[in-house]
């Protein structure tokens, strides 16, 4: 592959991929959880400094591995094939693709605000008891769409990454700036920021661990750029430095978003906001009825570039995984262009499925274990690859290490025996997702 991404494209693909339309619904399903407007903002930082921990630890694998399929190489070199091959199993079955048609079907939700006719209530036929509607038609035709366009060189993909990454951070800004000169003219009050009584009880501890699925389940993806390691010029450089400007501007917008909810809302107002669009509902409040149009507007550039952002970068793990032996044989060629266009169009299949059947929202919610789960073992790998490759290059060491990495896995587990106890629904089914992976690597390996 040829290496093309810059760190501006670096940096442009992690918040284009981080930033879909979560941060505008989340924090209505948060702030029922906590009922406690100070403990909002504590989740929004425990998450900005988790997930900082987690880049700055991935920093020291991406610029020791930059090689196609990112996470999905370092769980193979840390562990064995199979540990790789789970993470593969699990992001091609759900976590890309699921994500991929819930932020599809999200662009085409409010794609029906100017266009009526694109709705989930308007069926153009049944099959059974799947449902094909006008909002699940658009939702693939974009992923179709941004499917075809990357194709085309690295490049390209980066390109229209950056043009939207740009767009949707001035937007973002501008409904930061337009909340705080509204808060300020109307003279609005201060939430109470009393601390709840109970907040170091364990049982607090636990719902505050199970609120913070929402928040960190919309700063993910942030580790999808480590998947284009061999397209990245001077990655032992530009692959640690993005992820900690791409994950750090990121959040930086994400909590000073919540501040601006809580001047311009009342924190009952945001607790009960209308099918959970706070965002919505802060822009109506300071725009009128046009704020309703502004945010989706905003939600669809946001949308349609973190869909191209999770395109390219996917697309990337299946064709390591294939060069491996242990997915189709066809993704692992590369087109005219330097492209792993079967990957591409394997990912834009399996994606239309979900989105045709209706059940990637419910994969996705099983799927949060899973995705702390391998971010855990990631980071765990570097204690285990400086015992069993003490000598290999490390361009960049990760920062007050071994605390650093220990505090993430000691937290994130914590995090995770919370989803156990007061979310089992979720997160064993997550668990079965990824185990249901060991017996087809067996067979791949067979075969």
């Amino acid at each position: 592959m040829n290496k093309k991404l810059t760190l501006l494209d670096c940096t442009m693909l992690i918040m284009g991929s981080m930033i879909g339309s979560g941060i505008f619904i989340v924090p209505a399903v948060m702030s029922r959880e906590l009922n406690s407007p100070i403990m909002l903002l504590a989740a929004w930082v425990v998450t900005a400094v988790l997930t900082i921990f987690a880049a700055l630890s991935y920093g020291e694998l991406a610029a020791m591995m930059p090689k196609a399929g990112g996470q999905y190489v370092y769980l193979r070199e840390a562990y064995n094939p199979m540990f790789g091959f789970l993470y593969g199993w699990t992001l091609f079955t759900v976590i890309q693709t699921g994500t991929i048609a819930a932020v599809g079907v999200a662009f085409a939700k409010f794609s029906g605000v100017f266009f009526p006719f694109i709705s989930d209530k308007n069926l153009l036929f049944e099959i059974g008891n799947i449902k094909i509607q006008t909002q699940q038609i658009l939702a693939i035709i974009i992923v179709w769409i941004l499917t075809f366009s990357n194709f085309r060189n690295v490049k390209t993909g980066a390109f229209i990454q950056n043009i939207f990454t740009f767009t949707k951070i001035g937007a973002i800004v501008f409904m930061i700036v337009a909340g705080l000169f509204f808060a300020i003219t109307q003279h609005a009050q201060l939430p109470d920021f009393t601390m709840p009584k109970d907040v170091f009880s364990f049982n607090y501890l636990g719902i505050f661990s199970v609120a913070l699925v929402g928040s960190i389940f919309s700063a993910d993806a942030w580790n999808n750029i480590t998947f284009t390691g061999s397209e990245i010029e001077k990655p032992e450089r530009n692959l640690p430095l993005s992820l900690l400007m791409g994950t750090g501007i990121v959040l930086a917008i994400y909590f000073f978003i919540n501040v601006v909810y809580l001047k311009v809302l009342s924190f009952d107002a945001i607790q009960h906001a209308e099918n959970d669009r706070v965002g919505t509902l802060m822009l109506q409040t300071v725009f009128g009825n046009v704020g309703m149009y502004l945010m989706a507007i905003l939600i669809m550039i946001s949308t349609f570039g973190c869909i191209n952002g999770l395109t390219l970068s996917g697309a990337r793990v299946y064709y390591a995984m294939a060069i491996d032996g242990l997915f189709f044989k066809r993704a692992s060629r590369l087109n005219k262009n330097h492209s792993p266009q079967f990957a591409l169009v394997i990912q834009a299949v399996w994606t239309s499925i979900l989105t045709l059947s209706g059940s990637y929202g419910d994969l996705l919610d099983y799927v949060v274990f899973a995705v702390l789960l391998f971010y855990i073992l990631t980071v765990a790998g570097i204690f285990i690859l400086r015992k069993k490759q003490p000598n290999a290059n490390r361009p960049y060491k990760v920062l007050a290490y071994p605390i650093l990495p220990a505090a993430y896995i000691l937290i994130a587990l914590f995090i995770c025996i919370s989803l156990l106890i007061y979310k089992p629904n979720y997160s064993y089914p997550g668990l079965a997702i990824v185990l249901a992976g060991v017996p087809v690597y067996f067979m791949m390996k067979r075969k």
